[in-house]
């Protein structure tokens, strides 16, 4: 289906673009959402007539979302959550917990504005696009951990499992250490007992 684009569409084009999508997309999403007109004379002359009217309501969308991204830009959620040894989570962090985050923090942000490819499902900090405006995104980040203590040391740049690791690493050589029997031997040589002095 042809439509003519009414606002900027990431992969698609600007304002005013005549462009083929399938019809579905064009059906369920872009008509609907207002974002597009089909492409027929009729409705080329409406948008022809409207076109300065819709450049100038773009481009104070715009300017607003800018402003607001200069406030979310950088901003960090914290999301508590339990997890595995592994860092494995029970669950996963959804669009919803990191809108209802930036929500408490006074960021009001739509749920179709946060762009998560795929549900968080390990602890760790997870970089999270927001898009404001079709031409406005930036970047949020997802601070999840299984305390406060956790999620405190992850912002200040620690790899909390990295560092987990280490620590039961470290114990474990230790231990091997404490039990270690001194035979005497350098490492690699064979006691004698083990050879009974014969050659063949």
């Amino acid at each position: 289906m042809q439509i003519i684009l009414l606002e900027r569409i990431e992969k698609l084009g600007s304002i005013g673009d005549v462009v083929t999508v399938k019809d579905g997309y064009a059906r369920n999403f872009l008509l609907p959402q207002k974002k597009a007109l089909r492409a027929n004379d009729a409705n080329r002359k409406v948008f022809d007539a409207n076109r300065e009217r819709l450049v100038t309501e773009n481009a104070e969308r715009r300017a607003a979302a800018e402003a607001q991204g200069e406030k979310v830009a950088g901003a960090q959620v914290v999301l508590i959550r339990a997890a595995s040894n592994a860092g494995q989570l029970y669950g996963s962090v959804s669009v919803r917990d990191i809108v209802s985050g930036l929500a408490e923090q006074g960021h009001h942000v739509d749920k179709r504005m946060v762009i998560l490819g795929a549900p968080i499902k390990n602890i760790g900090m997870h970089d999270v696009t927001v898009a404001l405006h079709p031409e406005v995104r930036v970047t949020v980040k997802a601070n999840v951990a299984r305390s406060d203590d956790e999620a405190k040391l992850q912002s200040e740049g620690v790899d909390v499992l990295k560092a987990m690791f280490d620590d039961e690493q470290r114990e474990i050589e230790e231990q091997a250490d404490a039990t270690r029997i001194d035979t005497g031997l350098e490492p690699g040589e064979m006691p004698a007992e083990l050879f009974d002095g014969d050659d063949d």
